[in-house]
């Protein structure tokens, strides 16, 4: 490894790893960055380890991008030690900048979510109904295991983040843009969103006119027309409130905006910001009539904050504050 190359390391914390399919997605590009940094510390694709990162110096790493929510103690531990070895943080993907899909669990309980998986679904064959724990004794042997947490966390509750690559996953290209800034030393002022400030309705080339709507349904029961506004047509549209960044990829093929990219500039909450846009379009000077077209919407917390529970000011049912 070069002593003048970027010394780079990734990791994954608790997401489903799509974030990491997506840096491999830069394809060739790889190439490229192999030609200006070397990987010290990427755990699914090389045989490194806790010990390697533990034995740097501090700030060794010139950039780490953690992507994944901070769910247990194991994921606080890695992320406060990559924070430490790094001289640039990046929370990459939504999971790591907002709290991500599954954040959703912060509407329950630890215990309930532990009861749920580990004694209730139907594959569960547990007959004596345990339940692991942080510390266990195994054939006279002391066993240890993560601490999942009470709630499901965002990266910056923890440790200081220098910028955010929101997605679920990022798009390949932006992944690539941002290497291309960290490698030409251009990267705007820390504590950025390395994305457009403008929303996805900005980049949605639908026709945006008719705001009155008077029954909203589910994307499989109808047909959209390809040219209006989803949310005119009574589809439930994250696209006001969200960041842009994704090229409007879901509107693109007549499916409304998941919200998978967080937060458009200046948003407090994502999923108060889109109901009140979905409010909006219910207009009728009827109470009875419009509580009637609201409640049309199915899993309403399900579907305002499916990418951003812990980052709204809900926070989540049995969310504390971060130690």
């Amino acid at each position: 490894m070069s002593d003048k190359k970027l010394k780079l390391g990734l990791y994954w914390a608790a997401g489903c790893g799509g974030c990491d399919v997506a840096v491999l997605d830069i394809d060739e590009k790889i190439l490229d960055v192999a030609e200006v940094a070397d990987i010290h510390f990427w755990p699914i694709a090389m045989d490194f380890k806790y010990k390697d990162v533990a034995a740097m110096d501090d700030g060794f790493l010139d950039v780490c991008f953690l992507n994944g929510a901070i769910r247990n103690s194991e994921n606080k531990e890695v992320a406060e030690l990559l924070r430490a070895k790094s001289k640039v943080l990046v929370a990459l993907g939504t999971c790591a900048c907002y709290g991500g899909v599954i954040g959703l669990a912060n509407f329950c309980t630890r215990e309930e979510i532990l009861e749920t998986a580990f004694k209730k679904t139907v594959s569960t064959d547990n007959p004596e109904g345990i339940i692991p724990q942080p510390v266990s004794e195994v054939d006279g042997c002391e066993l240890h295991i993560p601490e999942v947490y009470e709630a499901v966390y965002k990266l910056d509750d923890f440790v200081n983040v220098d910028y955010y690559l929101p997605g679920c996953p990022p798009r390949a290209e932006l992944i690539a843009k941002a290497i291309d800034a960290i490698v030409a030393g251009q990267l705007p002022e820390p504590g950025s969103v390395l994305l457009p400030a403008k929303t996805v309705c900005d980049e949605c080339k639908r026709e945006k006119k008719d705001r009155h709507v008077d029954e909203f349904k589910r994307p499989w029961e109808l047909i959209p027309d390809e040219e209006k506004c989803l949310l005119d047509q009574g589809l439930v549209c994250m696209g006001p409130a969200t960041r842009a960044g994704c090229g409007a990829a879901c509107t693109n093929v007549n499916m409304p905006c998941r919200g998978c990219y967080g937060p458009a500039e200046g948003v407090i909450d994502q999923g108060a910001k889109a109901m009140s846009a979905v409010a909006v379009t219910a207009v009728s000077t009827n109470l009875a009539e419009m509580e009637k077209v609201i409640s049309q919407v199915k899993d309403p917390a399900g579907t305002f904050y499916m990418y951003g529970l812990p980052n709204s000011l809900l926070r989540g049912r049995q969310m504390k504050e971060a130690k």
